[in-house]
Order: C-alpha cells, then structure tokens, then sequence
C-alpha cells in the first residue's frame, strides 16, 4: 500500500515532468529519480515510468494529428526498426543489476543534460528534404539504435530523436515532434509489455505519475516557451545534478 505523501510527490514530479517536455524536453530525468527515491527498484523504477509516458505521447499523437501534423507513412517507416530495439533495450534493463542501472542512470542524465543545455534551440523551416534511399537507409540503422536506447531507459530519448530526425531526414522542427511521439509510442507500449511480463511495473505509482504528466503537459502547452524555456532548463538542470549526485552515491555507502 501506498504511504500517503507519496501520491502528492508523485503528482507534482509528474507535473513537473510533463510542463518540461512540452516545454523543454527530458521529463523523465526527473521523474526516474523520484520513483527510485520513494523505494522501488531500478527496473521497477523503470517500468512503472513507461505507463505515464505512452499516456502522454497517445495524447501528444492525438494533438499533433488533429492540427494536420502527422506523417503516418513516415512515422511507421521508423517505428519498424524502432520496436526490435526496444526489445533488446528492454531486457537489458529488467536484467542489469541495481547498482549498475544507478549508474549509468547518473551518466546519462549527466550526459543529456550538457548536449540539452548546451545545444542552440532548432528553429522551424516548415519545409522537409526527400526521403531517399541513402537517407532511409541511414534512418533504420539510426531508429534501430534509438529503439535500444529507448527500450533500456527511455529519459531524454526525444532529443535524440528531434536530432536524428532533423540532421538525417531534414524535418522541421515541428513535424519531427510529431514523428517522435508517434514512434515513441509504440515503442515505449513494446517496452512496457515486458516490463510488465517481468513484474516490473507499479500500476498506481505509473497512472498516478501518468496523471501529473497529462496535467504538466496540458500546463506547458499554454506556456510561453519563450518566456519560460531558459528558467526552465535551469530548474531541469539543477534538480537532476542533485538527484544523479544521489545516485551515485547510493551505490557507494
């Protein structure tokens, strides 16, 4: 059973988590922390994640589509390779031990945080380059890995998406956001399936975050991004130094 200020902190993470990817990106860099400092192991942590982020990127889909922004062809063309390396990813996760898990959880939060904060903001063109063979190419090998890495641990997968999107297949910034919530998606939803199979899933922990998600998110969407981006990034970044200090430390005392 649930202690009862857990719910609150879930709640405010997950508002917090769903304001920072509309706004900014790298959610879950927040919100992984949190359910591994209320108590659940890394890989539960993990999975239980997963719930609230295939809510909220239904969702994201749904919008993007009813605005005309949707490359459906396209969007399944990447999800293809995208899947198998979920998969993978996926079992690496449920099976890495925890202290190997904190770890790298720390790097990577680390590592996305400098190439987020550092990286100029990409501006929309509003036009696309043709798909053609060597780009396509490029993308499945591309998605494939970003399959992997999505399937192992999911937080800041979006950057690396918007980029693969943006510097291989040449969308703007507008379309490749959709692309990265239709693929991420059906990604995320594979994902879960096995963690849910390996009995690494919390289902009140995950609909609860899942619920903040859907309310940051809806928050975010009618926030200045421009006003709000720069002192956004600084509380991202700040908070998840602190907690990848913490994990770290976990593993050492």
């Amino acid at each position: 059973m649930q202690l009862v200020w857990q719910i609150p902190l879930i709640l405010i993470s997950g508002i917090a988590a769903g304001f920072l990817n509309v706004v900014a990106g790298g959610g879950s860099l927040l919100t992984l922390p949190v359910l591994i400092f209320l108590g659940l192991p890394a890989a539960t942590a993990n999975g239980t994640n997963r719930v609230a982020v295939a809510i909220q990127c239904a969702t994201g889909v749904a919008g993007f589509r009813a605005k005309g922004f949707s490359d459906f062809r396209f969007s399944t063309f990447l999800t293809i390779p995208a899947i198998p390396g979920a998969i993978i990813g996926a079992i690496i996760a449920v099976f890495m031990g925890e202290v190997a898990f904190k770890r790298v959880l720390a790097a990577i939060m680390v590592g996305v945080l400098a190439l987020t904060y550092l990286s100029p903001p990409r501006k929309s063109e509003g036009t696309s380059i043709e798909q053609n063979l060597a780009r396509k190419i490029a993308a499945i090998i591309a998605f494939f890995f970003i399959g992997i890495y999505g399937g192992f641990i999911q937080a800041g997968v979006g950057f690396i998406i918007i980029g693969a999107l943006t510097s291989i297949s040449g969308y703007d910034l507008v379309r490749a956001n959709a692309i990265k919530l239709f693929v991420s998606f059906f990604f995320t939803i594979v994902a879960l399936g096995i963690f849910i199979y390996n009995g690494n899933v919390d289902p009140f922990l995950g609909l609860t975050l899942a619920l903040g998600n859907a309310t940051g998110a809806w928050f975010g969407s009618n926030w200045a991004v421009d006003r709000g981006e720069k002192w956004i990034k600084i509380v991202l970044v700040v908070t998840s130094l602190a907690f990848a200090i913490r994990l770290v430390w976990q593993t050492l005392v």
